[in-house]
């Protein structure tokens, strides 16, 4: 997972091995670890090759068209892309572990709340791709987006948003959730209040508890230490490479 990122002149590693998924992925995007979650949940064989998002190996171009991650490339070389497409994909493919709801209503009603969790989604790499103060409407839109999910624990009334354990819902979200403590350093420091988010910060403390969580999290330190060579245009993407490497 931590392996270095490879760039512009790389030469294009063997395909997948046998039994495995092969996950073209990159360590600091919360799209790719979306899918290293449900890989994870799932129990899934893979591995992983990293891709520096500003100096792209030409050949990516012929597995992922955009040049964007995560892409996961099949056994008989077929790839997808597009994190919600392929965790749909894993999770209708691969039966163990079932991550969407068996009701086809409730398993709309999530998909739904994904896609209200863009706006919160969008805004959160607004503020902290930038460097510019966040404005009072990129506020709203994150406290308005939050406090929809607040209330929507509550009215379910779980230890997750899927139940006794995480689901789809949770594991969508989680990457943003991960870094919204830095909010407060590079943004608003009035974004995440305790006793406005309870239920919230009571589950993000529980996903932190989770072993396919722990094993892609990273702690605020090193978001804020990648957030800051981003800021600088020199995005240091191998800052946390495997003692394998």
């Amino acid at each position: 997972m931590n392996s270095p990122h490879l760039k512009k002149g790389s030469k294009e590693p063997p395909g997948p091995t046998q039994g495995k998924l092969r996950l073209y992925s990159n360590r600091f995007c919360p799209y790719s670890q979306r899918v290293i979650l449900v890989l994870d949940a799932k129990k899934i064989a893979y591995d992983v090759v990293n891709i520096n998002l500003y100096s792209k190996p030409d050949w990516y171009y012929d597995k992922s068209p955009f040049g964007k991650v995560p892409a996961i490339e099949l056994e008989n070389g077929d790839v997808i892309y597009e994190s919600l497409i392929i965790a749909d994909y894993l999770d209708e493919k691969y039966r163990a572990n079932i991550l969407h709801s068996s009701d086809p209503l409730q398993k709309a009603k999530d998909r739904l709340l994904i896609e209200q969790f863009n706006r919160v989604v969008n805004t959160m790499t607004k503020v902290l791709s930038s460097i510019g103060k966040v404005s009072l409407a990129d506020d709203e839109v994150v406290a308005n987006g939050l406090s929809s999910f607040e209330r929507e624990l509550s009215n379910r009334g779980t230890l997750f948003f899927g139940g006794t354990k995480p689901g789809m819902l949770d594991l969508m979200i989680w990457p943003w959730c991960e870094r919204a403590e830095i909010l407060k350093i590079f943004g608003n420091a009035n974004l995440l209040k305790k006793d406005k988010y309870k239920k919230l910060l009571e589950w993000c403390k529980r996903m932190t508890h989770e072993a396919i969580v722990k094993r892609s999290m990273m702690d605020s330190d090193m978001h804020i230490k990648y957030l800051q060579s981003y800021r600088a245009g020199r995005p240091d993407y191998d800052m946390i490479l495997d003692s394998s490497f």
